[in-house]
């Protein structure tokens, strides 16, 4: 799995590729990132998964950690181009209630904004 982030405006975009899995680190190297952002202050973040071709339970329990963390310290955490595979994911489990997700990143941005 490979996370970079860049900067638009306020909002810090995180971008993940590969799987998000127990057995390759993944959910570890989301929770460090995670982590390291809401150190540096960082209050929206926008996780862009298009690029993810696989998660487990324990790379959507670490989604859903990402996202308690942001907001616990204030922030907002948004999903863009979420995969039909997730977007099923999280249907099942009843967390696309929970997430906003985006299709455009312009559209996500702007959500940022109307909060």
């Amino acid at each position: 799995m490979n996370i970079s982030e860049r900067t638009v405006g306020d909002v810090v975009i995180v971008e993940v590729s590969g799987k998000i899995t127990l057995g390759d680190g993944g959910d570890m190297a989301l929770k460090d990132k995670m982590g390291s952002l809401i150190q540096q202050g960082q209050k929206k973040v926008l996780l862009n998964l298009g690029d993810v071709s696989y998660v487990d339970s324990a790379g959507l329990g670490e989604i859903v950690q990402s996202y308690a963390t942001v907001t616990k310290n204030g922030g907002a955490l948004k999903l863009l181009n979420v995969t039909k595979r997730i977007k099923d994911l999280l249907s099942i489990t009843k967390l696309l209630t929970v997430f906003d997700t985006f299709d455009s990143e312009a559209e996500a941005l702007a959500s940022f904004s109307t909060k």
